[in-house]
């Protein structure tokens, strides 16, 4: 059995541990390992050379935006559970987004057998600097509950 010391921490036992959606927050190194299912995907469009997609994932605490690169918008599709590890929560192109990065790796763990929420979507929460800490942010105001890329599951 594996027992952190502090809940909020990354690392237990000197292991990465797995943060849920909720916790999750904009930052410029890749450090999020998580699970989530893909509950929509985007078409996939072509930025320069290489395949682009966004995708609406979500696990039981919140959702977010997850963008998918190269041959990853080929490989995953809506049900699918993945783990992310070494992920990445950032601003690409305007819009806050967790993706695998350059470091990160995605993996398919299942498919259509996981409790999610669509909301609060996390890529939907403006985030400001911390005053005292200009390499954390801090959540501001809620811009939408839902996504405004992919209309809620009724």
């Amino acid at each position: 059995m594996l027992l952190c010391r502090f809940q909020n921490s990354l690392y237990c036992d000197g292991r990465m541990k797995m943060i849920v959606l909720k916790d999750i927050v904009p930052a410029a190194q890749n450090n999020i390992d998580t699970k989530f299912i893909i509950l929509d995907k985007g078409k996939t469009t072509l930025e320069g050379q290489n395949k682009v997609c966004l995708a609406l994932v979500a696990d039981e605490t919140a959702a977010v935006h997850f963008q998918l690169w190269g041959d990853e918008c080929d490989a995953f599709d809506s049900g699918d559970i993945i783990h992310l590890t070494n992920g990445i929560f950032s601003y690409q192109r305007s819009n806050l987004v967790l993706r695998a990065g350059k470091r990160g790796k995605l993996e398919k763990i299942g498919e259509f057998t996981m409790s999610y929420v669509e909301t609060p979507n996390m890529s939907e929460i403006h985030w400001v600097q911390d005053s005292t800490n200009s390499k954390k942010y801090m959540q501001e105001l809620v811009i939408s509950p839902y996504s405004h890329i992919f209309p809620p599951i009724l």
